[in-house]
């Protein structure tokens, strides 16, 4: 891709000559050359800043479609949680935050730059802490690999390309901002590849693990997930934007079953998570 962009600029800058030559009237080349760069620009990996700007940006979207359960103890165990798992990322150092959305779905949503989220109606169905820090751990390797950052990217070097993308950080009332927060609800309601949620599930094993806790806690709340009606309303989002629970089990038994067995021992907190979660108000 680097290659084909250096050549186009190239073929494009000395095609200058003959423009003048030939008087093609309908060939703006210091147009074609702006476009090359701004492809350019829209490809090259989006700055930490930038990163954090775009998931306050959907962050807001989603807090719109449902607010945070209004449960202060509760937020606080899974920001605690939440942050105890980041800790042992290789991104610790991002601002993250974490709140349970006061939604009867089943589901989880990770923002670029540090925001994840889970529903009531997911939090629900644990059983334990091991559990719980198996779908945030899921949820924080979507954003230590920047899953949804770079799909973000591959739309935006079409649809924002280069100066566009940065006027629709910086200007919230911009077209381009409006375009971005559309684009990101889109990719929402579509899902990442699933390359990216088997990628996300054998990290966030290992990412458990190495924060103290039954590394069988993710399968355990995917185990949950297959034995629950797929016709249910509550799952219709999961199941579209995710891979089926049985796929992802499948895939976490033939590349982590060592990983799961060696730390199967370890810890999954069941009566500190009842201690601390105690069901909404509006329930």
């Amino acid at each position: 891709m680097i290659r084909f962009f250096l050549f186009t600029v190239f073929f494009l800058s000395t095609t200058g000559v003959a423009h003048a030559q030939f008087r093609l009237p309908n060939l703006d080349v210091n147009r074609l050359i702006d476009s090359a760069k701004n492809v350019g620009k829209a490809t090259k990996e989006i700055g930490e800043p930038e990163e954090i700007a775009i998931g306050r940006e959907l962050a807001a979207t989603l807090l719109g479609a449902a607010p945070l359960v209004n449960d202060a103890r509760m937020q606080r165990y899974v920001n605690n949680v939440g942050r105890w798992l980041a800790a042992q990322s290789d991104r610790p150092g991002l601002p993250w935050q974490f709140g349970v959305l006061d939604a009867p779905q089943l589901n989880a949503f990770a923002v670029p730059g540090g925001t994840i989220f889970l529903t009531r109606g997911l939090v629900e169905r644990m059983r334990s802490e091991a559990e719980l820090a198996g779908v945030l751990g899921h949820e924080i390797v979507h954003v230590v690999k920047k899953h949804h950052l770079k799909a973000i990217q591959k739309g935006a070097a079409t649809a924002l390309a280069g100066d566009a993308l940065s006027m629709a950080l910086k200007d919230k009332n911009s077209g381009a901002n409006e375009k971005l927060v559309s684009f990101g609800k889109e990719m929402y309601s579509r899902g990442l590849d699933k390359g990216d949620e088997f990628e996300a599930d054998r990290i966030g094993v290992v990412l458990a693990a190495r924060a103290g806790y039954d590394a069988y806690g993710l399968p355990s709340v995917l185990q949950t997930l297959q034995a629950m009606n797929a016709q249910d309303s509550g799952l219709a989002l999961m199941f579209k934007t995710h891979p089926a629970p049985g796929e992802r089990l499948d895939l976490l038994s033939q590349k982590m079953q060592p990983t799961l067995d060696a730390y199967s021992s370890q810890p999954q907190l069941e009566a500190r998570f009842r201690a601390e979660f105690k069901p909404s108000p509006s329930k």
